[in-house]
């Protein structure tokens, strides 16, 4: 019994510093940008020694690479393959709703996408976007049958298109000056691709 207890206190020890070393991390970003932090500056934000940060991550790209990683589980933690798709068609309203889910939290941490989205956190983001719709929604790309002259369309076709327009709209937005609210973005992005490219490969829009 005291053994769990302690292992219990541990984890949540280890929890409460890689927050800390986290939320120090992004304070740090915003304030000087990525390439010019050093392991030093991050271990001294978060009120710990250098060993304790190396004890939880490699290196500093590693803890960028964890962050990135968890924030592609919360954004694909809303999308739920079996509420977006009914047969063969796309249910849009769903799709609008998990969209502006997923962009309201981007814009609570707007500051840090905004100086973590250069070409090389655009290609991060891609990469694991796409990585996420093969493995979780290959099934529901392949249920809809999507073709074009009769003439199937390829998966990693459409996952790579799919997975452009998020990647291209949303750094437009966190780097424009633009007053769109994630509402607005969300039902826009909706709009062009559900009454356009979609319908012109076939898909059918449950509006």
């Amino acid at each position: 019994m005291k053994g769990k207890f302690m292992e219990k206190k541990i984890d949540l020890r280890v929890k409460r510093t890689r927050k800390m070393i986290v939320e120090a991390f992004v304070h740090l970003v915003e304030e000087k940008g990525y390439d010019d932090i050093t392991i030093q500056e991050i271990a001294d934000e978060a009120m710990i020694n250098r060993a304790t940060f190396y004890s939880h991550f490699k290196d500093k790209q590693d803890l960028y690479d964890s962050i990135f990683e968890t924030a592609i589980d919360a954004f694909t933690a809303v999308l739920d393959p079996n509420q977006i798709v009914q047969g063969n068609r796309l249910k849009v309203r769903q799709i609008e709703m998990v969209l502006k889910i997923i962009y309201e939290r981007i814009q609570d941490n707007r500051k840090f996408f905004l100086t973590i989205m250069d070409a090389s956190g655009n290609e991060i983001l891609r990469k694991k976007i796409a990585e996420i719709l093969d493995v979780k929604y290959a099934h529901i790309f392949n249920q809809l049958k999507i073709t074009e002259n009769d003439i199937e369309v390829p998966l990693d076709f459409i996952i790579e298109y799919m997975t452009s327009i998020f990647v291209g709209t949303l750094h437009w937005w966190i780097t424009s000056d633009t007053d769109m609210d994630a509402d607005d973005l969300s039902k826009l992005v909706v709009k062009l691709v559900g009454n356009g490219h979609l319908t012109i490969l076939g898909i059918e829009i449950d509006h």
